[in-house]
């Protein structure tokens, strides 16, 4: 293993990324971990589904009867699952998942009070100190202006319109001539006129910077983000805010017969070199909480966790603007060590508020897996009723381990564990007695244990059937009807 840095915190993921071994594989298993329970758990599976498959079992019953119990222990973990709700609630849970750190628990806590749960939450680094929370209302873009010339605030610089008319375009505007009618509505109403199209050809800005200097219209222009189908949600999301209507050729819109019904507006707009944002649209509430809806319905629908991340960012900036948790610190080290912290912490919160919490320290899965040996009657074969041993085995492993690590007997302190009546009591192994694990604040979000169990499985299922990986450095197969020549 090369010389490896490890990062004062000693914390499990920490110490996972700066393993670095000489070997590919090794570091393909390395960097294949996830939670402490998924490491454990795809172990326990692995290592009994390869010997039973090494014994001569059949890998395809085998799998059956691991898919059974997988399944049967999560439906066990949602019955026990409990929901995280209030503010109250969401402030402890946070807390408790960023390891006791008030702190950091109020700050994840604040931040989805403001945005909900659909609501986007950015970790950055920040420039004091301390760590502070920024909460964007309305809706925020991630392009600036196209030309510097048109800033209004030299200071920031920015571009600030009050009360400005809104023109989405879905295409280049290339010609001055094809926009000198809307110039010349927005001009005779003495509005400011914001310009969000897919570009503006150089002329035609040159020529939008020299009537802003002139004070004939005060205009600013944006390219839209995104490319293909991405670019046209993202202007019927403005659209539906703004009250706007996309001028489309393909619905038969012609930049130069636009008329002044398909503009539309904001109570303020701020633009920056970076960013727009738009504040208080003129889009009609039931236009957006149908829209909302039919995003909602697209998160359903969607089996890309890509597609499902990207509809979420549209549905957070139309109905509840972004977070931006600002991360201080006196070092860029310290600066990195934390925000890695708080971004453990959101997920975790939201993976909480999303499915619920589950009493921590493995005697979740110890409850959950209780009741196994009720599918021994529905196995077809002997191979199918070992592959349940296995997931129970694997159930008791988490446990077991973390008893183990705290040098205590992990057996003995499971078989306890599985003749109490409580799903709430468990092994606290740092203080060595038995607690009530949900008051003392040993709690795991369902949907890690359950994503735990299900990998373990999706990972077992690969290694019973993978064929052994070839040497690094091996010979390579001579060219076909080639003789091996050289």
């Amino acid at each position: 293993m090369n010389s490896t840095r490890f990062s004062p915190a000693g914390r499990r993921m920490t110490v996972e990324r700066s393993v670095d071994f000489m070997d590919m594989f090794e570091n393909t298993g390395v960097r294949s971990v996830a939670s402490s329970t998924t490491s454990v758990l795809t172990r326990t599976i692995s290592s009994e589904s390869c010997k039973s498959v090494a014994a001569g079992m059949n890998p395809t019953d085998l799998r059956r009867g691991i898919q059974m119990a997988v399944d049967h222990v999560v439906d066990g973990l949602q019955k026990l699952s409990m929901d995280v709700a209030s503010k109250d609630e969401v402030a402890r849970v946070a807390t408790i998942l960023a390891n006791s750190e008030t702190e950091i628990g109020n700050l994840i806590s604040e931040a989805m009070e403001h945005v909900g749960k659909e609501g986007v939450i950015m970790v950055q680094d920040g420039k004091t100190l301390y760590n502070e929370l920024d909460v964007v209302e309305g809706m925020k873009i991630d392009h600036g202006f196209i030309s510097s010339y048109i800033v209004t605030d030299n200071k920031t610089p920015s571009c600030e319109m009050e009360n400005p008319y809104i023109l989405l375009v879905e295409k280049k505007v290339s010609s001055l001539r094809s926009i000198i009618p809307m110039l010349e509505i927005v001009a005779k109403q003495q509005r400011p006129l914001l310009i969000i199209a897919e570009d503006v050809e150089s002329e035609t800005l040159a020529a939008l910077v020299t009537n802003k200097i002139r004070g004939v219209v005060k205009v600013c222009a944006v390219k839209v983000p995104g490319f293909g189908d991405s670019r046209k949600a993202n202007l019927q999301d403005m659209a539906v805010l703004t009250g706007a209507t996309v001028i489309s050729e393909g619905l038969g819109h012609r930049l130069e017969t636009a008329t002044p019904e398909m503009l539309g507006s904001a109570k303020k707009v701020t633009v920056t070199k970076d960013d727009t944002l738009m504040l208080d649209g003129a889009g009609a509430a039931e236009a957006v909480e149908e829209h909302g809806n039919l995003l909602r319905a697209s998160i359903e629908a969607t089996t890309s966790e890509y597609e499902k991340e990207k509809i979420r960012e549209r549905l957070a900036k139309m109905s509840a603007g972004v977070a931006v948790i600002k991360v201080g610190g006196v070092s860029e080290v310290e600066v990195g060590e934390k925000k890695g912290r708080i971004v453990n912490a959101l997920n975790a919160t939201r993976a909480a508020m999303a499915e619920g919490i589950v009493p921590g320290g493995g005697a979740a899965l110890l409850w959950a897996s209780r009741s196994l040996n009720t599918l021994y009657d529905s196995c077809a074969n002997l191979d199918q009723k070992v592959g349940v041993e296995i997931v129970e085995h694997a159930c008791h492993a988490p446990a077991t381990q973390i008893a183990k690590n705290a040098g205590h007997e992990g057996v003995a302190v499971v078989d306890n564990l599985m003749e109490n009546d409580s799903p709430e009591l468990g092994f606290n192994a740092q203080a060595g007695e038995y607690v009530n694990l949900v008051d003392t604040g040993i709690i795991d979000p369902t949907q890690v244990v359950r994503m735990g169990l299900m990998d373990a499985f999706s990972v077992a299922s690969l290694m019973m059937t993978a064929d052994h990986p070839e040497e690094p450095g091996a010979a390579a197969l001579p060219m076909g009807g080639m003789g091996g020549m050289m």
